[in-house]
């Protein structure tokens, strides 16, 4: 397996379309009250929305897409509505699978898997066993997943596997534990729902990513609106440290 190293380490090369985009899905619960609907219909509904966006990410050559579903804390919901997002997970991967694997999506899902149920751990991995040999898009999914839980379980196993290098670690020492070690660090972030915080998602791989906010919910994600965060993202310099007058030199 190849690793990435960080932009802390090693400048990366930037292109008009993001390699990896990262998405928190937020607004779920928000759309379906505006509609005087359960919360449980804009999960429902959020579905459709990351059908759709796997498509645009896809046709437009995203190599990696990494949609946060269900964070650590999330356990802190009403449990009916924890309950409900465990069964829509569940359903939703024995019906898209199939789908993804037609169209050449490789499907990685990160996360602590001990609070789920044998049945969801199962049907998880053998949706990546299906998926595995795959070459288009890597789709990940992050499930019962924390940014803190990733550096904590990285840096156990690093200490585990190598105990004659304590007080001497690098970056590239961790970074090969951490859970998205197969992708490079993404290019832009995109949050929807209104809220700007990055909510312990991908602590470690945003050092250098672009941010992205938008007000609009979720379900209401559509197309033109994430062309809107491509073309924000477009307009960004990205220097990594460097000036705005070496990033000029160096296209001379």
């Amino acid at each position: 397996m190849a690793f990435f190293t960080s932009a802390t380490q090693n400048i990366p090369s930037t292109d008009e379309i993001p390699k990896h985009i990262a998405v928190i899905m937020d607004g779920n619960g928000r759309w379906a009250r505006k509609r005087f609907l359960p919360r449980i219909a804009g999960h429902k509904r959020g579905v459709e929305t990351v059908r759709d966006l796997v498509k645009y990410c896809a046709s437009l050559k995203v190599e990696y897409l990494t949609l946060f579903a269900f964070s650590s804390e999330n356990w802190r919901r009403p449990a009916e509505e924890v309950t409900f997002l465990m069964g829509l997970f569940m359903q939703a991967l024995k019906r898209e699978v199939t789908k993804l694997h037609q169209n050449n999506i490789k499907l990685i899902m990160i996360g602590d898997r001990s609070r789920f149920d044998a049945e969801l751990v199962s049907q998880i991995e053998a949706s990546e066993q299906l998926t595995a040999g795959n070459t288009g898009l890597i789709l990940t999914i992050a499930a019962n997943y924390g940014g803190r839980w990733d550096i904590l379980q990285a840096v156990n196993k690093m200490q585990l596997a190598t105990p004659q290098l304590t007080g001497f670690y690098r970056e590239d020492h961790l970074s090969q534990y951490l859970s998205m070690n197969y992708a490079p660090e993404p290019d832009l972030f995109i949050r929807t729902g209104g809220e700007k915080r990055i909510s312990n998602f991908l602590l470690w791989q945003l050092a250098y990513t672009e941010l992205y906010f938008t007000d609009t919910l979720w379900p209401d994600f559509n197309e033109e609106a994430f062309n809107l965060a491509i073309q924000s993202y477009q307009k960004r310099e990205r220097r990594f440290g460097r000036t705005s007058e070496q990033l000029t030199e160096a296209k001379i």
